[in-house]
């Protein structure tokens, strides 16, 4: 009996959004140490709850799968991604705010990088981690059209923009996995500056779309 409050403890769920955010986060790092640690397949739900400090039912409470544990720290560098393309400024160049602006993780999660670029690493030979990847980036592709469309001067749902979408997803999708394969011995400066750059030059064609909008088309 004297154990049943902890277990009730072990098992609440988070209090605010907040809260599960960053309890999801914590996870994530957990699994990704197992599963570099021991494989993914080697790894089960158990052993990253255990992990974590948590109990299973709170670990399947969160998140899908084992592998969908993964997510949280993938997402990191979309939201870097997404943010750099938010702030874009509207009488930039997109390669010229990128040189300026991006970094692979904010500053406030740099000390994630390893584990991000560990997880794109493994994503490469585990399909299971591969469909997370994928269907993450999938979901971002509206968020992207919503940013690019203003700078058409056309809807993010009109093709041009939707096709634009696709074309940096695309791009963000395959430097990533290259900068991964760079950083198996650790991602140095040079290596996240290569993403940076590389990333920057391939979507220098982006800047021919937004000179291409038709003429007395509001920006929005």
């Amino acid at each position: 009996m004297a154990e049943q409050p902890e277990t009730a403890r072990r098992g609440r769920p988070p209090t605010t959004e907040h809260d599960r955010r960053a309890q999801r986060l914590a996870i994530s790092r957990c699994a990704v140490r197992l599963f570099r640690e021991r494989g993914v397949a080697g790894t089960s739900g158990a052993d990253v709850a255990a992990a974590a400090g948590i109990s299973e039912r709170t670990l399947w409470r969160l998140f899908r799968t084992k592998e969908s544990c993964v997510e949280p720290l993938l997402t990191e560098s979309l939201d870097g991604f997404r943010e750099v393309l938010r702030s874009w400024p509207q009488d930039v160049d997109l390669t010229e705010h990128l040189r300026a602006a991006y970094t692979f993780l904010p500053e406030e999660l740099r000390t994630d990088t390893e584990a991000v670029l560990a997880v794109v690493r493994l994503t490469r030979d585990t399909p299971a981690l591969r469909a997370v990847w994928l269907v993450l980036q999938e979901q971002a592709e509206p968020t992207f059209a919503r940013m690019l469309g203003p700078r058409l001067g056309l809807p993010p749902e009109s093709a041009e923009v939707r096709l634009l979408a696709a074309t940096v997803n695309a791009a963000f999708r395959v430097v990533t996995d290259d900068v991964a394969l760079a950083a198996t011995t650790g991602a140095t400066a040079q290596v996240l500056d290569g993403h940076r750059d590389r990333l920057a030059e391939i979507l220098r064609g982006t800047d021919r779309f937004r000179a291409a909008r038709p003429t007395g088309v509001s920006p929005g």
